[in-house]
């Protein structure tokens, strides 16, 4: 760099080498820009497999192959009732933390602690919500922000997703195309759930809960 020269940021230098790759020296007219901006928003589809299997169905097979477990509700104020059952089944903790959203939901009645705040390191359980669930793999989409503490579902032991039926999508893109009409902006973190954390890169062992929960539970909850 000659002196007097400006400092390139590590942005602008990743930019100028595309630039340079695509043969342009100049920023995008008016034109071009908006020829861009428009291509963006058509987000065109790749080929895909025949999706015509029944939508709860699909959700329900593909968990189980997943290692998730699914129970229903008929509303939200029957969650904690079946989230009870399924903890007192397995003998696990029935203390610890929830999303915000779901705080004033009659958790004391049903024999949990459950308190609305972030994990902690000490937390076995975590309770969230989901934006979405896609039938075609059985996972999870959820949104990070004030109210939806990634934690919550990455440290505890146990993570229960509490997921409206009206919220299952046919694939990922149906998933990616509800977030771009219904937010303006995307998340600072989207994450994918497939069930229980799981690597088998020692000895080609399968071994859960190495990197996040050890177990999932769905509570699929009625419109």
């Amino acid at each position: 760099m000659n002196p007097g020269e400006p400092v390139m940021s590590a942005r602008d230098n990743i930019l100028a080498r595309i630039r340079t790759a695509l043969g342009r020296n100049e920023p995008l007219d008016a034109q071009q820009s908006a020829d861009m901006r428009t291509k963006l928003r058509m987000h065109p589809r790749g080929p895909q497999p025949d999706m015509s299997w029944d939508l709860l169905e699909r959700f329900r097979e593909r968990c189980t192959i997943l290692s998730t477990t699914v129970d229903e509700a008929v509303n939200l104020g029957e969650v904690p009732a079946a989230v009870a059952r399924y903890l007192s089944e397995r003998q696990l903790p029935v203390a610890g933390a929830c999303w915000p959203e779901f705080g004033a939901l009659p958790w004391s009645p049903a024999g949990l602690g459950i308190e609305a705040r972030a994990v902690t390191g000490d937390d076995r359980l975590g309770i969230t919500g989901t934006f979405c669930a896609v039938a075609e793999t059985g996972t999870l989409m959820l949104l990070s922000g004030p109210d939806t503490h990634p934690a919550t579902s990455l440290l505890p032991e146990t993570h229960i997703a509490i997921v409206p039926v009206s919220r299952l999508v046919r694939s990922m893109e149906d998933g990616w195309d509800l977030l771009r009409r219904e937010k303006e902006r995307l998340p600072r973190q989207v994450a994918f759930v497939s069930g229980p954390s799981r690597t088998a890169d020692i000895e080609l062992t399968l071994v859960l809960g190495i990197h996040g929960p050890t177990r999932v539970h769905v509570v699929l909850v009625g419109d």
